[in-house]
């Protein structure tokens, strides 16, 4: 009778382990986590391009969305970038200028 018992409980073990996905199974070859980040985009009209990584230190210029950049470097919530249309270099806001999040459906 005592083994009648435990039989019912030795066999569920495996069962309900076998429905477990393994880690081969649950993570694809190529995870979107592997990809590069996005590239920087302007989310406003225009940005103020700062001379420092200040909102109160002297403009230099005017980033519009439509202007190509490169990003050289940030410090804090600040991107210092070079404005390829006009030529000019300094610093703007992360809350207009940030990359865009990749979303990733595993």
């Amino acid at each position: 009778m005592l083994g009648a018992l435990a039989l019912p409980a030795l066999s569920a073990t495996p069962a309900s382990a076998a429905t477990l996905p393994t880690a081969a199974t649950a993570i694809p070859a190529l995870s979107c986590h592997n990809l590069p980040p996005l590239p920087y985009t302007v989310h406003a009209k225009a940005v103020t391009i700062r001379s420092k990584a200040s909102s109160k230190s002297t403009a230099l210029g005017v980033f519009y969305k439509s202007h190509k950049f490169s990003v050289a470097k940030k410090s804090g919530n600040w991107l210092y970038i070079t404005d390829k249309t006009t030529g000019v270099k300094g610093w703007v806001s992360g809350t207009y200028v940030y990359r865009d999040v990749r979303m990733c459906l595993d």
